[in-house]
């Protein structure tokens, strides 16, 4: 609430908050009452939207309420308090708050002592979808990134950022759809040296929401830095020896079992499990196996790092990075792009399906980087602030023809020539 409008007129005095603020579909109440307090209960009380004085949306006469005359708030309007007649406290409670709720409310109160009115403005807002950012490599050394979400109301303010001014968008537009919300759509270009890019929104009025999403761009594409950085660092990762009731465990390959999973056919965290060893400093380096010979790419999977000691599986516990889980993944519902687990959502376009994702993790700056070890190139990278120990991360996916397998280097290699082209080390697997 902003502000306290207070009005002199006869022998009544009516108060009432200026301004109030609510998120669409929920509760709110428009305060208003008399002052000095008095008993309201044999007064006249009138609710009505901007000039609509003959057809109140709730009209309170003779102990008796009536919110007949206007349809649209039809048992989504009453008194805020229980008693509050009798201290002369009117204020509105309105429920289920729709975007043609927002606009001007007038609270009016007519006695024998004489009558008052005061005005309430309200504004309804609505968050709109997390947005999908996209990133898409060009030529001259420049990244396209862009973002997309739907379902805002007022129409947002939107600010790029780098990690030291702000940006100016390519574009920049807004459309709206016949229920009033409104959509934004924004792209910028910068040049690959910037490793962080920042968005927010501001739907004005005091209301900030979502903020700021950062997330990291990385490309290198020298052989001879591919191999000095991760051949050297590299880990034979191994997978966590349980009883695993919704996965098939062999060595260093896993795949779902071929059963109808509680949770439905999406993956989720029912079908993932952690690898060995754990790290809490340092450079690390693993390689994950997506296809097979005569079978294909897999279609669903998750690969990254996890400090989680326990799989959540309730759906309101999302594996997201803000609870401790990083991870690329790919997904049949959009075979386009990849995804990282932030929050708002990442996408990466596609440019070549790896057969072999490589996983680099940098623990002391924050760095989860992933490669298509065919292509010699970076698909993508996470910044992060790790605490405690993390895991590397598996999910097979559910429903693939084709199973997950960590590659293992045979230890006669740690030295072998880096000057040699790196070839992928992945056989082919079995099962």
């Amino acid at each position: 609430f902003t502000g306290v409008q207070v009005i002199y007129m006869y022998n009544l005095i009516v108060s009432v908050q200026s301004s109030v603020s609510v998120q669409h579909g929920h509760t709110t109440t428009l305060p208003c009452w008399l002052n000095p307090s008095q008993n309201a209960e044999g007064m006249e009380v009138r609710w009505y939207y901007a000039d609509r004085f003959d057809t109140p949306f709730m009209l309170y006469r003779a102990q008796t309420v009536d919110s007949s005359q206007d349809t649209s708030y039809k048992g989504r309007v009453s008194f805020g308090l229980k008693d509050g007649l009798k201290t002369g406290n009117v204020s509105l409670k309105l429920v289920n708050a729709t975007i043609g709720d927002a606009g001007d409310y007038t609270c009016y109160i007519t006695s024998d002592q004489g009558y008052d009115k005061g005005t309430i403005t309200l504004s309804v807002i609505e968050m709109g979808t997390s947005p999908f950012l996209s990133v898409e490599w060009k030529e001259d050394n420049l990244v396209n990134v862009s973002c997309e979400s739907v379902g805002w109301y007022p129409q947002p303010h939107l600010r790029w950022a780098d990690q030291e001014q702000n940006l100016n968008p390519k574009s920049l537009l807004y459309s709206k759809s016949s229920s009033g919300l409104v959509s934004v759509h924004s792209w910028v270009q910068v040049p690959i040296s910037i490793s962080k890019i920042c968005l927010a929104f501001d739907l004005g009025s005091g209301s900030s929401v979502g903020g700021w999403v950062a997330f990291g761009i990385l490309l290198i594409g020298s052989l001879v830095v591919f191999g000095l950085l991760y051949f050297k660092k590299r880990v034979n990762v191994t997978l966590d020896k349980v009883d695993h009731p919704y996965l098939i465990i062999k060595d260093c390959i896993v795949r779902d079992q071929n059963l109808q999973f509680p949770d439905g056919a999406d993956v989720t965290c029912l079908t993932a499990i952690k690898g060995s060893p754990g790290f809490s400093s340092g450079k690390h380096y693993w390689e994950v196996s997506i296809y097979r010979k005569n079978v294909g790419f897999k279609r669903s999977w998750w690969v990254g790092v996890t400090t989680a000691t326990a799989f959540p599986l309730q759906s309101d516990v999302p594996p997201t990075t803000s609870n401790g889980f990083w991870f690329l993944s790919s997904s049949p519902d959009r075979e386009d792009s990849f995804q990282f687990s932030t929050q708002p959502n990442v996408l990466l376009p596609v440019r070549s399906m790896p057969q072999t994702v490589g996983v680099y993790l940098n623990y002391d700056s924050g760095e989860l980087s992933f490669y298509n070890v065919e292509d010699r190139s970076v698909i993508g990278s996470l910044t992060a602030k790790f605490t405690g120990e993390v895991f590397p991360l598996f999910n097979p996916g559910k429903n693939d023809a084709a199973p997950m397998k960590i590659i293992h280097k045979p230890m006669q290699d740690e030295n072998s020539d880096i000057k040699n082209s790196v070839q992928s080390t992945a056989p082919e697997p079995n099962s």
